[in-house]
């Protein structure tokens, strides 16, 4: 089972660090193998969350998760995205944008292909951090019979009841990052950015949602694994989420190295890793088992989102961001063991009789 969930990482790793070795040499093996610890130590809280969608969808279009959106991940949003943003920023051609960054430079010198992806980095967070809150906002504000956090989540479900709060909130935040933490001159992108993210959220989800209830349903109203337009759905959500959740590595990683390809290599790596992590998770009803560790889960979207936020203005290092969502989910990851030994000896209450539902975070 392992094997065979990960056989494609570890055959993507090898050839990555080979690439790598010829391409940089040592120091470029030693930075890819960096960035790749990096992604994954960063990223576990995205893999939970996955799960929990991809939980719904077939074996068919969770191995295309794994194959056809392994490319996207790497190739779309840790090797294109990053030259689409100098392209737009610096209205350069891509030919220009490649030659700019091949040429080096760190993000303190002007005119780098680092410094002007940098100088994106307060547009680039607005849109992933209103949309990974969303994410959030969506999880928190649903009412459900198991809560992890009861004395915060439960008001907080009542509080739901009051349709759209997540777009008023998500919507005041927006407003009050670009008031307060926006840099001179860029209110209006972190304005625009954010509200896209929004709107992209909206959308996305709005189209699961649209196809999920003709094809969620079994016989008995029992939940069956999801095909075609509803998976089609999910999976451009899981995508949408996850370059939501690279934006602020992708950028990052530039504080390590400017060179696009060692970047696209070791993120890249990185990522195949946590999408072999969703299916195991899921293969293994790791989310079942242990009830709370998709709230833990959340609980680190909702804190990344106010980070990536914040970052617009102030530089938050990588391994604060990896300790949160460490923080959170090995917090809740505890929780569920002591829950499951409680519930050995004593048996599950009546709110808690069934398998925990797997909630789609939105």
């Amino acid at each position: 089972m392992v094997l065979k969930t990960f056989g494609g990482s570890l055959a993507i790793t090898a050839a990555g660090l080979l690439l790598a070795f010829w391409y940089g040499g040592t120091l470029g093996l030693a930075v890819v193998a960096v960035l790749a610890v990096l992604e994954i130590s960063l990223s576990f809280d995205n893999a939970v969350v996955n799960a929990g969608v991809l939980g719904r969808m077939n074996r068919k279009w969770q191995r295309l998760f794994l194959t056809a959106g392994i490319l996207v991940a790497v190739v779309g949003m840790r090797l294109l995205f990053p030259v689409v943003v100098v392209c737009l920023t610096a209205k350069l051609s891509p030919a220009e944008a490649y030659h700019l960054a091949m040429a080096g430079g760190d993000i303190h010198t002007p005119g780098t292909y680092a410094f002007v992806l940098h100088e994106a980095h307060p547009a680039i967070a607005a849109f992933g951090g209103v949309f990974l809150l969303m994410l959030f906002l969506n999880y928190i504000f649903e009412e459900r019979e198991l809560t992890w956090l009861s004395w915060l989540e439960r008001p907080l479900a009542r509080i739901g009841r009051l349709k759209q709060i997540s777009v008023v909130v998500a919507a005041g935040a927006l407003l009050l990052t670009a008031d307060f933490l926006a840099p001179a001159g860029k209110p209006v992108s972190v304005l625009v950015s954010g509200a896209l993210g929004l709107i992209t959220y909206l959308l996305v989800n709005g189209l699961s949602e649209l196809f999920e209830p003709a094809e969620a349903d079994g016989r008995g109203g029992r939940p069956v694994a999801v095909a075609g337009k509803a998976a089609f759905a999910l999976f451009l959500y899981l995508e949408v989420m996850d370059a939501s959740f690279s934006f602020d590595g992708v950028v990052g990683a530039f504080a390590i190295t400017s060179d696009p390809v060692v970047i696209a290599i070791g993120l890249g790596i990185g990522a195949a890793y946590i999408r072999a992590l969703t299916v195991f998770l899921v293969r293994n009803g790791t989310l079942n088992e242990y009830a709370y560790l998709e709230h833990g889960a959340q609980w680190a979207i909702g804190a990344l989102a106010v980070l990536l936020l914040c970052t617009i203005r102030y530089e938050v290092p990588e391994i604060v961001t990896g300790l949160v969502g460490i923080g959170f989910i090995g917090t809740a990851l505890l929780s569920s063991v002591v829950r499951n030994r409680r519930l050995s000896r004593t048996g599950p209450p009546a709110a808690d009789l069934g398998t925990p539902r797997l909630t789609s975070a939105h």
